[in-house]
């Protein structure tokens, strides 16, 4: 594969034409004068390991995809915010001034996208990062409504595009990630980890990004020569995940949690579960506590099996063993369903029939769970066969989404770009 261009050039700059079109008419229809201004681009991720494992203490491995959210911005001389999302048009222009904004997790914001710009305006001052310039902006995006990342890209870009207006610089990238991590925790009590802001603020064209949570460091991991040709592809059953904070994502989260405190409070000297690395101290632990907490050991089980396998999968990726690679994507899929309960049923209805499809590598659902997107590694020769056997078949298993779903076929992309003299 080569995975900086495994779509045709054609195609992409014609979803970035589109999406510049789409800005500047939302911009005119809207009256928000954005000419003149930037557009800062911010991707999807594609995580190939571990999902779920964030807020376990695991490793982390993925890409940024191509599929993305657009900004159009400029700084408008005054300290208010005034912004338009062209995906949630029912909301209207969010505007605010700036220090100025609900207060977090209360009912004001729980169903407007404006929860996320009130935000980044909320945290950024809590961390003494005193903004004084507004901006006018224009939002537009196309990545799916879950298991992509959405949540994470808007987080950053508006992060990014407001310290840029007011000619801030945070040097350490790892802060930025923190920053975008707190507006869904803190401010609107989504429980999320930090996998999907630090795949996208560091993806890469062409390469895999790896997270030692450890030593807080990223490195870039080149796939190895001679893979065999095959494709990212993302299968959007059209269903929408509601926030993670509405989800069994915080489910689980208190869950692993809860079973981290028990295991302290047995005098196991350990902080998260990814702190139990060895095969006798998790036998141990399964036979001490597997009848009482059935269902916090199987949410170990996933995160022992995953983070085992997680090192054969980096190493099989280094020396260009793809399929090697999808069938721990295959059998870290397998682990989500069974032992983390985390998936649903329409995400699972596409993994049934990815599997049908010979030169699927691997397949399993992406993201937080319960609705939005599954994902697949497929040989090149085998991509059309898999979206023909989606066609004929997803919409019989799940009739109420016939008209909803779609399939995507992702190449990996650098997380955050800024275009000037477009606008």
């Amino acid at each position: 594969m080569n995975v900086a261009n495994d779509q045709p050039l054609g195609r992409e700059l014609g979803a970035e034409r589109q999406a510049f079109d789409a800005l500047k008419q939302l911009a005119k229809e809207k009256k928000i004068d954005v000419a003149g201004g930037k557009i800062r681009r911010t991707s999807s991720r594609f995580c190939l390991g571990v999902e779920h494992g964030d807020y376990n203490g695991t490793e982390l491995f993925g890409v940024g995809t191509d599929r993305f959210i657009w900004l159009a911005y400029k700084p408008n001389g005054t300290n208010t915010v005034k912004l338009y999302s062209g995906n949630f048009p029912d909301d209207g222009v969010i505007e605010f001034k700036l220090g100025d904004v609900p207060e977090p997790k209360s009912a004001a914001i729980a169903e407007t996208w404006g929860r996320f710009p009130y935000g980044v305006d909320y945290i950024l001052e809590r961390e003494g990062i005193k903004l004084t310039q507004g901006i006018n902006g224009i939002i537009y995006g196309n990545i799916p409504g879950g298991g992509m990342s959405r949540s994470a890209s808007l987080s950053l870009n508006l992060i990014l595009s407001l310290l840029d207006a007011n000619k801030i610089e945070i040097e350490d990238k790892m802060k930025l990630v923190d920053l975008a991590q707190a507006v869904e925790n803190d401010y609107i009590g989504s429980p999320c980890g930090k996998l999907d802001q630090i795949m996208i603020l560091f993806g890469r064209e062409g390469m895999g990004t790896y997270y030692n949570p450890a030593k807080r460091t990223i490195d870039y991991v080149q796939l190895g020569a001679g893979a065999t040709d095959f494709r990212i592809v993302v299968l959007d059953t059209g269903t929408v995940r509601p926030g993670l904070e509405k989800s069994t994502y915080k489910i689980r989260r208190a869950e692993c949690e809860e079973l981290v405190s028990i295991l302290q409070k047995s005098n196991y000297k350990i902080s998260c579960l990814a702190d139990i690395k060895d095969e006798k101290t998790c036998k141990k632990i399964m036979a001490e506590f597997g009848k009482k907490y059935p269902d916090l050991c199987d949410r170990l089980k996933y995160i022992f099996g995953a983070q085992k396998r997680f090192y054969k999968m980096l190493d099989a990726w280094k020396a260009g063993n793809i399929e090697t690679v999808g069938e721990i994507f295959r059998e870290d899929g397998l682990g989500l369903r069974d032992d983390y309960k985390i998936s649903g049923p329409e995400l699972e209805a596409m993994c049934d029939i990815a599997r049908t499809v010979p030169g699927v590598l691997g397949e399993r659902m992406l993201g937080g769970g319960d609705k939005g997107a599954s994902g697949a590694l497929v040989r090149a020769e085998s991509v059309e066969e898999l979206k023909q056997a989606v066609d004929a078949n997803y919409p019989r298993k799940c009739p109420e989404f016939a008209d909803k779903y779609a399939v995507h076929i992702c190449k990996v992309v650098d997380g955050v770009k800024v275009f000037e003299g477009l606008l």
